[in-house]
């Protein structure tokens, strides 16, 4: 078993999550200069009617077929590939990546003062045919935001490229009233699925 795995990703938090688990792993990114280019949007696409928890899961697993297929083009040496995406679903409404800054105020003004849930899918892909998956599934709550409030957490410019328009590791925090289930996932990578689909594939110690 190699002593490292490909990340998948390119959001630095799921890299400072699995620092904190001491694995190392190298990115495994798409659009690198001489590869044939990718369409990493077109993958995120929500099917009509596809409930959220089977959203994420199928966007998991085709951002994991896309990045073997990645390794084997670019002739990398074989090494388990991790692969995670994480949704944010009011209902069977699955809030992605807000467009612009009016789409994140207007993700936000649904937000306020609900409980919305946040699913965080992780795969992780071994030699051969055998793939394992996790699913993590946490209920965030928001204190009611004023107009003000949403505004300010806006111009900062936190909501945009984040599912559900906010970072929890962020100035989201301060309007999370409560939380039930995996702060690491919320942040993008579950920590305890992700470590006991490693200790599967004996990449951590059991």
């Amino acid at each position: 078993m190699p002593d490292f795995i490909y990340l998948a990703s390119q959001s630095p938090r799921r890299g400072q999550l699995l620092d904190q688990l001491g694995v190392r792993h190298l990115p495994l990114l798409a659009n690198a200069p001489g590869d044939q280019p990718e369409d990493a949007e077109a993958l995120e696409q929500v099917a009509r009617g596809e409930a959220p928890a089977t959203y994420v899961q199928r966007i998991t697993g085709l951002k994991l077929d896309a990045a073997l297929a990645r390794r084997e083009r670019r002739g990398l040496a074989a090494a388990p590939i991790l692969c995670a995406d994480t949704s944010v679903a009011l209902g069977r409404e699955i809030l992605g990546k807000p467009q612009d800054a009016q789409d994140a105020a207007r993700m936000l003004a649904r937000l306020s003062g609900r409980e919305h849930r946040v699913l965080s899918a992780v795969a992780l892909q071994l030699d051969g045919q055998r793939r394992l998956t996790a699913l993590s599934v946490s209920r965030v709550r928001f204190a009611p935001l004023s107009a003000r409030q949403i505004d300010a957490y806006v111009a900062s410019g936190e909501p945009l490229g984040k599912a559900g328009a906010y970072a929890i590791q962020g100035a989201a925090a301060q309007h999370v009233q409560h939380l039930s289930g995996s702060y690491s996932g919320v942040m993008g990578l579950p920590l305890y699925e992700t470590a006991q689909l490693l200790r599967l594939a004996g990449v951590l110690a059991s």
